[in-house]
């Protein structure tokens, strides 16, 4: 039988499992295209999965469930995040995997224990320049040609040290763990910076304090807060290269990666998010 992976927890976490050696049903709690939710014992951790039939199609409702369980997991224990759409074979395959890394497993969970992530979007500026007309000279170049390389490279410039200055003021404001940051240039020649940052459940609420006071006196600045969300982009800098498949680091909540292609597992590579 196939099982569709959502995350990793502690055995602890879940009593039940102390009684039992085979998956137990979570009542009241279904998965990706409406099926039962397990709590599946595997060495000293519990693997939260749901049958997976492979005719059965992932698509966008998929990816919010898959997020919703996440969810509704990350309520009541640390957990490690799967990637959307992390499939493993049969019941070896699923063991195999956890039995290898479990060491692994249990030191990040240990590390993201009483942890959440936030995500702030922030907007600034209009950095694009216009576009000089061109003069031609031979071999199809302009004078201007040139000149706009030069200040191409000036405005990269510039931009990387703005971002750089926000990031920095952004990290003495809130004070995280650990964060991440990405930076891109939009259409609009706007400045758009990603920030995960790595806080204590207990500090929610002042980081949120915190963030109200920052948006209502930087108005310079166009924020966006979401959260608090289990520990995504962290849980994929710990598992990187720890015999496990590398995935693309998640900035954004899984719910939003509906559409990928399904993983599917049958040896040792688990693909957390």
């Amino acid at each position: 039988m196939a099982w569709y992976a959502y995350c990793i927890s502690e055995k602890q976490a879940f009593p039940v499992l102390a009684r039992h050696r085979k998956p137990i049903p979570v009542e009241s709690l279904h998965g990706v295209c409406g099926n039962q939710v397990f709590v599946y014992p595997a060495c000293d951790l519990a693997v939260i999965v749901s049958e997976h039939n492979p005719a059965e199609a992932l698509n966008q409702q998929s990816g919010m469930d898959h997020a919703r369980v996440i969810s509704d997991c990350f309520q009541h224990s640390t957990i490690l995040p799967f990637r959307f759409g992390t499939i493993f074979n049969d019941d070896e395959s699923l063991r195999r995997s956890i039995r290898t890394n479990q060491r692994q497993f249990l030191g990040h969970i240990d590390k993201l224990r009483g942890k959440t992530e936030m995500h702030l979007k922030i907007m600034v500026g209009d950095c694009g320049g216009h576009s000089a007309e061109k003069q031609s000279l031979p071999g199809g170049l302009s004078q201007e040609y040139f000149s706009n390389l030069r200040e191409s490279a000036s405005r990269q410039r510039e931009r990387q040290t703005r971002a750089r200055a926000i990031s920095f003021q952004m990290h003495r404001l809130f004070l995280p763990l650990d964060e991440g940051v990405s930076c891109r240039l939009t259409d609009s020649g706007k400045i758009m910076l990603d920030i995960a940052h790595l806080i204590d459940r207990k500090s929610v609420d002042r980081y949120l304090s915190k963030f109200a006071i920052s948006s209502a006196t930087m108005r310079e600045y166009q924020m966006q807060l979401s959260g608090p969300w289990p520990p995504y982009h962290f849980v994929h800098r710990l598992t990187r290269g720890v015999h496990i498949q590398q995935q693309p680091t998640a900035q954004i909540p899984v719910a939003l990666l509906a559409g990928l292609a399904p993983v599917h597992i049958p040896e040792q590579a688990a693909a957390l998010a």
